[in-house]
Parts: structure tokens; sequence; C-alpha cells
């Protein structure tokens, strides 16, 4: 990839976002708020927890999931003010889909 390529890097940035979202361990809101100060874990990585593993199947469907996304925006997007912002989601969609596809299709 070549060092200029902003549409790239920002696709990039963004899915390696989403994936490391993706990943993370959920939030059991209701536990939180039922703890006291005084029953709160203590120490050093306590708190700490092992985040999800995406299967490589997990992956593709987020990757689908955000180059679908861009696609989506970049067609509500039909304005001639718009039309910048329109090709560069429709760019960093085929970034996405180009690593699906694999290394030969490019």
């Amino acid at each position: 990839m070549r060092a200029r390529d902003r549409v790239a890097v920002s696709a990039l940035r963004a899915t390696l976002a989403a994936l490391d979202n993706a990943e993370a361990v959920p939030v059991d809101e209701a536990a939180l708020r039922g703890v006291a100060l005084e029953q709160s874990p203590v120490g050093a990585g306590a708190t700490e927890a092992v985040r999800c593993e995406l299967s490589e199947r997990g992956v593709e469907d987020v990757v689908r999931a955000e180059a679908a996304e861009r696609l989506s925006v970049a067609a509500r997007l039909t304005g001639p003010a718009h039309a910048d912002r329109a090709a560069r989601l429709r760019a960093e969609a085929a970034v996405l889909l180009r690593f699906l596809d694999g290394p030969g299709t490019a």
C-alpha cells in the first residue's frame, strides 16, 4: 500500500476500530450498579477481562458490514455538494471488499 493512499488508510483504521469494538467484552450494567465501593475488585489486574476472539467468519462479517455501511451512506448522498464524499465512501468500500476477495483480485 502506498504511503499516501488516504482512502485506504481511512477505511482500514475505521475497520480496525470496528473489529476492536467487536472483540470487547460485553458489560453488564446491572451488575456494575449494584456493587458497593467496599466490594469492588482491588489489586493489579483485578478488573482485567479476557477479550472475545472473533472467528475468521466473524472478522469477515465485520468487514462486510463496514463496506455495506459506506455503500449505503454513499447511496443516500445524492446532491452535487456531496459527490466527493460519496465517491470517497465508495472507494473505501472497494478497498475493504478487495481485502475480502483475496490478494489476486485487486
